[in-house]
Formats: structure tokens, C-alpha cells, sequence
């Protein structure tokens, strides 16, 4: 119905997502379009102009969010493509960088400066002098890396450091391809991402060498605490960070808090 409609659309627009509707006899029209169809005046009118263009396009609700999904999901897959040519003429410690950088990470080549884009996204092309020289970290916090893109860091086998925090696409099933970097990794950041619950950490066994690992603030994983007791039982070298070992455990009656105020006295 229109009221859920304008509801989806207002969140559309908060998300600014780029919409790009089909048309059923299998072309495609951006909504840059629009500007054809939506009067100038008045945001109330440009509201039913852009309504009235999702009406025509669309059968019913579902099947704008159904696209709207297909487009995010391409996105991503976009995003975490190997740069073969690129590995093909610099070699892999190159080509993994340069995906890193491209996705708005940071990388360290041994006994370098770090890289980072600018604001706009834009970075130096000097490190593709570095054929021969290792990358010995990746801070990929907040980027969309996924089970695919994985292929990008798992060529770099002097990774020493390796920082996920906030990715929203890593999962159990890409903590379960790290074990090619079990000779070199040493320290692991997963804080923050929403995906990876105890399945997924329990894929960490084989990183024997790892010195230090975050898995604070990870929503799937249900017990915090005695997660983390255990992961410190199945990687005994490791320093285990973001979880105490009672977050998430049930307090028995004699450890619930009490309150210790008494009686007001007449």
C-alpha cells in the first residue's frame, strides 16, 4: 500500500543508496532520470513525483526491496573482484595492497611507512615498486571484505598483523580460510564484526603462532566469557582481548547482587 511504500522510500533515502529500476521488458533507467520527471518546487511534490516513478516500475514493495538487495549484493561482489592483471605484472604483495587500498584500507610493507588513501579515496602509486618487498600489515577495519576477497590477503604469507574489525562481511566461513597464514600471522582483530560467532573462532586453532587476538563486541556470539576461556584454552600462546571471563554467565543465587540499603529506621 502507499503508507508502507512511503515509508520504505524515506528509508531508501536515508541509506543513499543508488537505485537503478528496471523496466519489465529487461532494460534498465536510472533514477538519475528522474530529473525529467520530478517538478523543482517543493519537496512534498518531488515526493510523489518519485513515488508515482517506483509506482510504475515496481508490482508492490517487495519487489523494489528484492531488487534493492540484488544491487547491494552485486556491489560487494564488485568490490572484493581480484585485480589479476595486476598481479600478473607486480606479483602478489602488490596486487593484495592495492585491493586493500581500494576498499579504503591501510597496508604496511616491511620496514615502510603505512598507506592509507585520502578523504577522496585516492593513494600514491609508489608501492608498485614493491614487487619484492612483503607485506607485513593490513588494516582493513570497516571494509567489505568478504569469503571472496579473502583470496587478495591469503597470498601475503609474511602477514605478521591483520586488523577486520567492523567488517560487516566477515563470517565463520572466512575465519575458517585463514590457515595459509598460520606461520606468520601473529595478531588478530575481529572486534565488531557482526558475523563471526563462536563457530568461526573455534576455526582459529590452526594459527599457532598468533600472540594476540580482539574479539570484543561480537553480537553472535552468545557467551562472551566463557568464549573467551576457551579460546584461551585452545590457543595457550595467545593474549585474548575484549571479553571478561563472567561477561554472559549466569550468577548463581548466592552471586546474585543484593541490595545492601536496609530499613529506614523509625
Amino acid at each position: 500500500n502507499w503508507s508502507r511504500l512511503r515509508e520504505d522510500w524515506r528509508k531508501i533515502e536515508e541509506e543513499s543508496l543508488h537505485l537503478v529500476a528496471p523496466v519489465w521488458n529487461g532494460g534498465t533507467r536510472g533514477i538519475g532520470g528522474l530529473s525529467r520527471v520530478v517538478a523543482p518546487e517543493g519537496n512534498q511534490k518531488k515526493g510523489r513525483s518519485l513515488l508515482q516513478f517506483l509506482a510504475d516500475r515496481f508490482y508492490d514493495v517487495e519487489a523494489l526491496r528484492d531488487h534493492l538487495l540484488r544491487k547491494r549484493v552485486s556491489k560487494v561482489h564488485q568490490k572484493n573482484r581480484p585485480f589479476n592483471h595486476i598481479n600478473q605484472r607486480y606479483g602478489p604483495y602488490v596486487a593484495g595492497a592495492y585491493f586493500i587500498l581500494k576498499q579504503g584500507g591501510a597496508v604496511r610493507f616491511q620496514g615502510r611507512e603505512w598507506i592509507r588513501p585520502n578523504q577522496r579515496g585516492h593513494f600514491s602509486l609508489d608501492f608498485l615498486k614493491l614487487q619484492a618487498v612483503p607485506v607485513e600489515a593490513v588494516d582493513a577495519s570497516g571494509c567489505a571484505i568478504n569469503y571472496q576477497g579473502l583470496d587478495s590477503l591469503l597470498a601475503l604469507k609474511e602477514l605478521q598483523s591483520l586488523w577486520l574489525q567492523r567488517c560487516p562481511h566477515v563470517d565463520d566461513w572466512c575465519l575458517s580460510r585463514l590457515h595459509p597464514l598460520a606461520s606468520s600471522l601473529q595478531e588478530l582483530s575481529l572486534a565488531g564484526c557482526p558475523r563471526v560467532s563462536e563457530r568461526g573462532l573455534a576455526c582459529l586453532h590452526h594459527l599457532w603462532n598468533l600472540r594476540r587476538l580482539d574479539i570484543s563486541d561480537l553480537p553472535a556470539v552468545s557467551s562472551p566469557g566463557l568464549t573467551r576461556i576457551l579460546v584461551e584454552e585452545m590457543l595457550p600462546s595467545c593474549e585474548v582481548l575484549g571479553a571478561d571471563w563472567a561477561q554472559g554467565l549466569k550468577l548463581g543465587p548466592e552471586e546474585q547482587p543484593r541490595d545492601t540499603a536496609g530499613p529506614i529506621p523509625a
